[in-house]
């Protein structure tokens, strides 16, 4: 299965870009965030592998979220035009996932984050969700993107809504 979402962030590309690096500010826009902690190497760096806890209602979902791509590694001076690359595996429990995000400025104040998603299911049951509820991997990955809007934004911080 794979799908493209994208939003605009009203913020300059270059602080989108730290805001989204920065482990810190994880848990105030990535909605159902229990855990996120380094296996191995400098969390945001190619190569390295962190363990991911997920949480949605009653259900807990562990993976292994390893980043493959970092482009540019410096996110500071980051030149005009370029395109910024951040792309990373994610495998858990009978599947497999690649995010590949791209970020381009969309003026001097607006950043087009886009981000495609790509899932493959080797158990019967992450099987059958992909059949039946696609449309539901496609909704939490714009969720998770207009929450860090609005974090960006706004300062708006997920663990205090409501519902």
């Amino acid at each position: 299965m794979k799908y493209t979402v994208s939003i605009e962030v009203a913020l300059p590309r270059e602080r989108v870009v730290q805001l989204l690096a920065d482990p810190a500010h994880l848990p105030q826009w990535l909605r159902g965030l229990v855990l996120h902690e380094p296996l191995s190497g400098v969390h945001g760096q190619v190569g390295t592998a962190s363990r991911v806890v997920m949480q949605t209602g009653r259900q807990t979902f562990e993976c292994t979220e390893t980043i493959t791509r970092r482009e540019p590694a410096d996110l500071h001076g980051i030149p005009k035009g370029s395109v910024v690359h951040f792309d990373r595996e994610i495998v858990g429990e009978g599947m497999w996932s690649a995010v590949r995000d791209r970020l381009t400025e969309a003026g001097p104040q607006a950043t087009l984050w886009v981000s495609e998603n790509e899932y493959r299911f080797s158990s019967l049951p992450m099987r059958l969700v992909g059949l039946l509820m696609p449309g539901s991997f496609r909704k939490q990955s714009l969720q998770h993107m207009q929450d860090f809007k609005a974090f960006a934004e706004e300062g708006k911080d997920v663990r205090e809504a409501k519902g």
